[in-house]
């Protein structure tokens, strides 16, 4: 049995606006074992980003507060900690690639002072040390002539060689938990292959835990063993990967999968899938399940109760009240 190296326990996360309570995350529950690669994928707005987040604290506070659950991680409960304990964990033991990395990446700085940072807050290195080990991290993420780009600046990057220089910064320290917000989104399909690639051969280097946060299913694919799909604040099914693409048991994820392009499948009218509907209005929550307005196997239980979790296999559960015992025959029969 691998062991647990972060446990996150019914997170509730909400952020207080002029309108009202946003109910950003709602009871969300995983856990992440070291070495693997957990995939958190929904659609925008659904709460994955947040999650993420959350798990460094960098939403911030206010207008976001934690109102329930718990990040376990090297058994401390991180949500009690104070802002100076949190700047020890951050960078050295989790750290996170951000989306776009021209907007994460300091301008007026070079590449190679913005990787050496970590290195001498973290672990205390001189100068020169810490230039040696960022020379060897730009090499490991594959960066041509290191030695003179790491006195160069983000503008002289292209798209794809700053996402590797963000790899960098993310993985100098060799934390324990890497975080990955949708890191391929602004590269193009090539550029991403590439990424994913490195990701996955500097992750059995590095051996540490990768949490992939997209909306695109091509790319969990590829490089995720478990996958956690959110919607509405929620998590609405997980498992591992083979069980959400191969025997998903909830409409939503059914909606993602059909909207991926597929070269095998024959679409009416050459169009893609898309799944009807808005997701729903966080400041006022249903009582119910979320999907159930976008929903066409809705019953009316699914409008009044929030499912459970249900236990479909081993480590595969989905919230969907078709998935009871006493759910009609005649839904179990078209799903």
């Amino acid at each position: 049995m691998r062991e647990r190296i972060l446990a996150v326990n019914k997170l509730q996360v909400s952020f207080n606006t002029y309108a009202g309570e946003v109910q950003a995350v709602r009871d969300v529950t995983f856990d992440l074992y070291k070495g693997e690669t957990l995939a958190i994928v929904g659609e925008s707005g659904c709460g994955k980003s947040v999650t993420a987040k959350s798990l460094m604290r960098l939403n911030p506070e206010p207008p976001a507060v934690i109102k329930g659950g718990e990040i376990i991680f090297e058994n401390r409960d991180i949500t009690n900690l104070k802002e100076k304990e949190m700047q020890r964990i951050r960078g050295s033991q989790i750290s996170m690639i951000f989306q776009d990395p021209m907007t994460s990446l300091n301008p007026t700085m070079t590449v190679g002072r913005q990787i050496t940072e970590g290195l001498k807050k973290h672990q205390k290195l001189t100068e020169v040390e810490a230039q040696k080990v960022a020379i060897q991290m730009l090499k490991l993420v594959q960066i041509p002539n290191a030695e003179s780009r790491f006195k160069e600046y983000p503008h002289q990057f292209s798209g794809g060689m700053r996402q590797r220089v963000m790899i960098a910064m993310a993985l100098v320290c060799n934390p324990k938990i890497l975080i990955a917000d949708e890191p391929t989104t602004a590269l193009d399909v090539t550029i991403q292959a590439q990424i994913l690639e490195l990701m996955k051969e500097l992750q059995n280097k590095i051996d540490t835990s990768i949490i992939l946060i997209t909306h695109d299913l091509g790319v969990v694919a590829h490089i995720a063993e478990r996958i956690v799909v959110m919607y509405g604040g929620k998590v609405v099914e997980k498992g591992r990967s083979e069980d959400i693409f191969y025997r998903s048991k909830h409409p939503y994820t059914w909606g993602l999968l059909k909207s991926v392009p597929r070269l095998d499948i024959k679409r009416n009218a050459g169009r893609l899938s898309s799944i009807e509907g808005t997701p729903p209005d966080l400041l006022a929550p249903p009582p119910g399940c979320p999907f159930a307005d976008r929903c066409q196997y809705a019953m009316k239980i699914c409008r009044i109760e929030m499912p459970p979790m249900f236990e479909i296999y081993q480590l595969h559960g989905a919230a969907c009240w078709i998935n009871h015992p006493q759910a009609p025959t005649k839904v179990k029969e078209e799903v």
